[in-house]
């Protein structure tokens, strides 16, 4: 089945992203974590889908993302990868899975992509965790980096306001950047940073930036599944634009359920055996 506005059906991989950014062509990524919004979101024609550590608040209710363990996102990413066909699946590290040293975040790269059947590995931050992630990548693993507003710091930040406003920090954005492109990465999202800047480091690096909260200027966008399809309540940062109100159609329909179920019209005669 070929998804909307998607011609091309084979499997997309990171020598794929490449190929879009040097053609122009945006990239558009999407989360998930389960075996059916992933199958779902696969067939609408995403190019990639992160099975984000973003799982934490979205499945789980937590208010950060820091309790997730390497055993959750391996259990997310292999439900999500029984059911892609065509998408780059990435899988976040969570937070503690590679920051105590470089051997244990190879070991415990090593072990989500043999679990999980995933494509490649995402990991938050630069020039401090540059070691390890050269370390992966020579274990044969691809990596997205991730830079601005890097969630698994939150406690260090103590707000999730936009990141790289003061020129310090946006220059060492951009040398993170830099460096993170050199080593080899094939990708780097930028998260809630200014529109200029991410368009400045898209313009720098030779792979992919992908966006969220960063402008148009970036190769590719990402939002959570949860927040663009109205499924999520209360968040409405200025980067989110609502594409459906699942919310609302969802409650309607377990609505009409529960009253079909009280009036004993739920099941009638012909769902009856």
């Amino acid at each position: 089945m070929t998804g909307y506005l998607v011609s091309d059906n084979r499997k997309v991989t990171t020598h794929r992203f490449m190929e879009m950014k040097q053609k122009g062509e945006k990239i558009s990524m999407l989360t998930s974590y389960d075996y059916t919004m992933a199958g779902i979101i696969d067939r609408a024609g995403i190019d990639a889908i992160l099975v984000g550590d973003s799982a934490s608040n979205v499945m789980a209710g937590n208010a950060t993302t820091l309790p997730m363990t390497v055993d959750n996102m391996i259990y997310h990413a292999r439900s999500v990868t029984r059911a892609v066909q065509r998408a780059l699946v990435v899988c976040d590290m969570p937070f503690g899975s590679y920051q105590v040293n470089a051997a244990e975040g190879v070991a415990n790269a090593i072990r989500i992509m043999k679990e999980s059947g995933c494509d490649a590995l995402k990991m938050e931050g630069g020039e401090e965790i540059l070691d390890t992630v050269k370390r992966i990548l020579d274990a044969g693993i691809p990596v997205m980096a991730h830079l601005g507003l890097t969630p698994q710091s939150i406690n260090k930040f103590g707000t999730y306001a936009v990141r790289a406003k003061e020129q310090a920090e946006a220059d060492k954005l951009m040398r993170d950047a830099q460096l993170l492109d050199e080593v080899g990465c094939f990708g780097i999202t930028l998260e809630k940073v200014p529109a200029k800047l991410a368009a400045e480091v898209t313009k720098m690096v030779k792979c992919p930036t992908i966006g969220i909260g960063a402008g148009n200027g970036t190769d590719g966008q990402v939002l959570v599944s949860a927040d663009m399809l109205g499924m999520s309540q209360g968040f409405s940062p200025r980067f989110l634009r609502r594409y459906a109100d699942l919310n609302a159609i969802i409650t309607e329909a377990v609505g009409h359920y529960v009253e079909d179920v009280k009036n004993s019209d739920f099941p009638n005669e012909n769902e009856s055996y």
